[in-house]
């Protein structure tokens, strides 16, 4: 089994190919010292996006982590992204796609995207209004 290291490089890495294939110009911030992940050139406008891999907690649903979890001097520390990112980009394996979630649209937690539903309310996070299909909302 990976560590979470190795599985959040891998999904950085899917990052950076699927948005040069869209076409986008990315940039990687240098070191570990910003929120963000990646800078996305769009042409007119730059984004920073934090890269998260979901998972599944229950069916039919995938859920990321909104908030940085470090350990300095020994001590737990947890943080949100507010003003330092513009995007969240995340990764699902378990369907390999991606889905962006504008940082105003995420919760300071954790987030959940739901596949299907029985019901159908205005606080469900549907996955297919996130799904990112090349093009930056």
């Amino acid at each position: 089994m990976c560590n979470s290291k190795a599985v959040g490089d891998e999904t950085e890495a899917r990052a950076i190919s699927k948005l040069i294939s869209c076409g986008y110009s990315v940039s990687i911030p240098f070191g570990d010292n910003d929120k963000y992940d990646l800078v996305v050139d769009t042409g007119d406008h730059l984004y920073r996006i934090q890269c998260k891999t979901g998972w599944s907690n229950k069916a039919d649903t995938v859920r990321f982590n909104t908030h940085s979890q470090t350990t300095k001097d020994g001590v737990y520390h947890e943080d949100t992204y507010q003003g330092a990112i513009d995007a969240f980009l995340v990764y699902y394996p378990e369907n390999d796609q991606f889905y962006w979630i504008d940082a105003a649209d995420a919760t300071e937690q954790k987030m959940e995207l739901r596949f299907e539903s029985e019901i159908d309310h205005p606080s469900i996070n549907w996955a297919a209004a996130y799904r990112f299909d090349g093009t930056i909302p």
